[in-house]
């Protein structure tokens, strides 16, 4: 009977510093994922700042100030513009006008209107 209970014993003995250890084991991965959770909650604010920075510079208004202030561009004129034809030719977007003569008046003939 006493090395039944000597076993019985161990068999609690072993029983109880496995279920400490597997305690302990379960106690280090909640602590791990808790951190792991935190970085992700921190991450995601970053991708949601930085989502908002580039919907900031990207604004159209930003883009054509970048464009003309660093990029010394100009916003396009039909005057300005020009189409290259397959074979090189160069036709301007304003085919200028021709000058425009005011209308003469007809010369008097001396003869009165009765």
């Amino acid at each position: 009977m006493a090395r039944l209970n000597l076993l019985l014993l161990l068999a609690v003995i072993a029983t109880a510093l496995y279920l400490v250890h597997t305690q302990y084991l379960s106690r280090q991965l909640y602590t791990e994922l808790d951190r792991v959770q935190q970085e992700a909650r921190k991450l995601e604010t970053d991708r949601d700042r930085l989502q908002v920075e580039k919907r900031a510079q990207a604004t159209p208004l930003r883009v054509e100030k970048l464009a003309k202030e660093q990029l010394q561009m100009r916003t396009t004129t039909p005057a300005i513009t020009q189409y290259v034809r397959p074979d090189g030719t160069v036709i301007p977007a304003v085919v200028p006008l021709p000058p425009v003569t005011p209308p003469t008046k007809p010369a008097a003939t001396g003869r009165a209107a009765r």
